[in-house]
């Protein structure tokens, strides 16, 4: 018996051994079973070892070995490979004749790298046209990787755990809907494996993507990255901590007060009174975060009793809980509906006096019930009782949300966790969707945007490696007359970088949406940004972009502008006459032209401006605008003067 124990202990032992050994060798989490390596390339495959043993990897027919280095860290290169698959990659350490690790179903295509902030990360199961695309999504020529959010003050060597998928009706839910259609796009047309390396964070900013030693050779982020120095781990702990209780605070309400403050019978005498439609930047003096209290109370008469009401908030914000007399009718998270209204029932509503009662969190500047006015009422289906005018308003009477810094937003500290670590994975290019949160320094994003194309470029060192982006479209409210905005110099700054050799823009200044910065549609723009790879990467005779301003001559009161990417002429996208061009004299005055399409010119004048200087054309956030070419693409928006131009809006 003592000599079984013995024989099991030296058996478990010797196991314990093999696995050990077995172990060492590792690799970064891009490489997975189902991922597609670059084809046509010469393909990078690295990882870490014990330091000075032999790391061998086989691949389609090809063998490599090498020495791991004192620092524990080795790296091979397999040949160019054609594209095909699948294959089986195995990697052996020293002298064992049983593979350490082996990856299956691999295969070579082209690897797209696709990043930016909330458009590019928008997911396919929330974009249009998801309950028809998801169930027949099945590609296994197309996978998915999806590199998890993390930060980190120094560059790091691996991701958070994840793996390469195949593209399914499961797996395509989650990636990115921009990037998606643009791979099944491309995977279509160019016939080959098409993967997509996916690293988006919403909100974030083209600064945090780029490296710390890139961004100290400029400027203009020079300070920013410095005062970052005192930044420690224990400051990302504390966030984290804070973040849980931040969202405890907005979801849940505290000291009682959803069952005091909605009941008819509180006192809200002292509360202080506002104005709705507003919102809590109107109703404080200073900057204000937190959760507030609004109360109503109102007259229903008897045509109102007895009834199932509808009570309409208009446009609240969007984490808000609803109560009738003491009861809740609503509690919401995150809810971006286009409409609030919600059914009160019959047996809560009283002849006489009625409470409405609200909860709501105010966040980043916003808190309260918007514009417009006619769409805030309740009805009983035949009339409706406006409540706009008077509310009580009350703050602070719950635990003050702890101030997040959100991290992610530094500089630098997405580069270090989520770009560094699959550097240099072989890639066909980058995709990428970002600007909205670079909008307050527009005009800067002319240089920090080609900073990042450059950084990436030199840290992959594959040569000027495709750059993609889309330009940003149009959003927020229309101007009535001729105006500056940070969106149009947001857009002015995308087209500048154009500049840099090997790259190119989908513009989608039609596809945006007045009230939403999230637009629905992403099969339009995944599709367009594929027509530039189409053109700029596979030579494909495609037609990729709009009417591009070429030159353009003044000859009195008119001005003649020539473009370039006309196809087969100019047009309007809906039959009707040119509309979005403003020009301007010495003054600097801006007013709306009259547009003519004169062959592949336009010719523009105004009454107003007997001498004109200067031309611009969907120069504005949200531009009212319909030049294209006879392939339907808009024209890229322009102007010809460098007059400094306010982005206050």
């Amino acid at each position: 018996m003592t000599l079984k124990i013995k024989q099991l202990t030296g058996l478990i032992i010797v196991l314990l051994l093999t696995i050990s050994v077995q172990a060492q060798v590792s690799l970064p989490y891009v490489f997975s079973d189902h991922m597609i390596l670059q084809r046509e390339s010469w393909i990078p495959v690295w990882g870490s070892a014990e330091p000075g043993a032999e790391v061998t990897l086989t691949f389609a027919d090809q063998e490599v070995s090498t020495t791991v280095d004192e620092s524990g860290q080795w790296k091979i290169h397999f040949a160019e490979i054609e594209a095909g698959g699948p294959y089986e990659m195995k990697i052996y350490e020293g002298e064992n004749t049983d593979a350490s690790i082996t990856f299956q179903d691999v295969l070579i295509g082209d690897v797209w790298f696709a990043s930016g902030q909330s458009n590019m990360e928008w997911q396919v199961q929330q974009a249009d046209g998801a309950d028809e695309e998801i169930p027949n999504a099945f590609n296994s020529q197309i996978r998915l990787f999806n590199v998890p959010h993390d930060i980190s003050i120094t560059p790091l060597e691996n991701t958070l755990k994840t793996e390469w998928k195949v593209c399914d009706s499961t797996s395509v839910k989650e990636a990115s809907a921009v990037a998606y259609y643009f791979a099944k796009k491309l995977q279509t047309t160019a016939n080959i494996p098409i993967g997509i390396l996916q690293s988006s964070w919403g909100g974030t900013p083209v600064e945090a993507w780029t490296s710390r030693e890139m961004l100290l050779s400029e400027d203009v982020m020079r300070n920013k990255v410095l005062e970052n120095d005192t930044v420690t781990e224990d400051h990302f702990v504390k966030d984290s901590l804070d973040l849980i209780k931040f969202w405890d605070i907005v979801y849940n309400p505290k000291n009682g007060m959803d069952t005091i403050i909605p009941k008819p019978n509180f006192k809200d005498k002292e509360w202080k009174t506002v104005t709705v439609p507003g919102n809590a930047s109107e109703w404080e003096p200073e900057f204000y975060e937190g959760m507030i209290w609004l109360r109503k109370t109102i007259e229903l008469d008897a045509q109102f009793v007895g009834k199932e009401l509808t009570l309409n908030l208009g446009h609240p914000e969007m984490n808000y809980s609803l109560y009738f007399n003491g009861a809740e009718i609503c509690k919401t998270q995150w809810n971006a509906n286009l409409t609030h209204d919600y059914k009160i029932p019959a047996e809560l509503v009283r002849k006489g006096e009625n409470t409405i009662a609200y909860r709501m969190a105010a966040l980043w500047g916003g808190g309260g019930i918007n514009p417009p006015a006619e769409e805030i009422y309740l009805s009983n289906g035949s009339q409706k009782l406006s409540l706009t005018g008077e509310w009580k308003y009350k703050k602070d009477l719950e635990p003050a949300i702890p101030t997040i810094h959100n991290f992610q937003y530094y500089p630098t500290y997405l580069y270090n966790a989520m770009i560094n670590p699959v550097v240099p994975y072989g890639l066909a290019g980058f995709i990428w969707y970002q600007g909205e949160a670079n909008d307050s320094i527009a005009y800067d994003y002319r240089t920090l945007l080609p900073l990042m194309i450059n950084d990436w470029r030199i840290r992959w060192q594959q040569g000027f490696l495709p750059f993609l982006w889309v330009q940003l479209p149009n959003y927020m409210d229309k101007d009535d007359e001729p105006a500056d905005g940070k969106w149009a110099v947001m857009r002015e700054s995308q087209t500048k970088s154009l500049e840099l050799p090997n790259t190119g823009m989908a513009c989608i200044i039609e596809l945006g949406e007045t009230n939403n910065i999230h637009p629905t549609n992403k099969t339009d723009v995944g599709n367009r940004l594929a027509a530039v790879a189409q053109k700029l990467v596979y030579n494909m005779d495609v037609q990729s972009s709009g009417p591009v301003l070429k030159d353009y001559s003044i000859i009195g009161n008119e001005i003649r502008i020539q473009f370039d990417k006309v196809a087969e002429g100019l047009s309007t996208s809906d039959g009707e006459p040119v509309i979005g061009f403003a020009i301007a004299g010495e003054d600097q005055k801006f007013y709306w032209a009259v547009a003519k399409i004169v062959g592949d010119e336009i010719v523009v004048s105004a009454k107003e401006v007997v001498n004109p200087v200067a031309v611009r054309y969907a120069w504005a956030n949200n531009p009212d605008c319909n030049l294209v070419n006879s392939a339907g693409l808009p024209a890229l928006p322009f102007r010809t003067d460098s007059w400094k131009v306010i982005t206050q809006k």
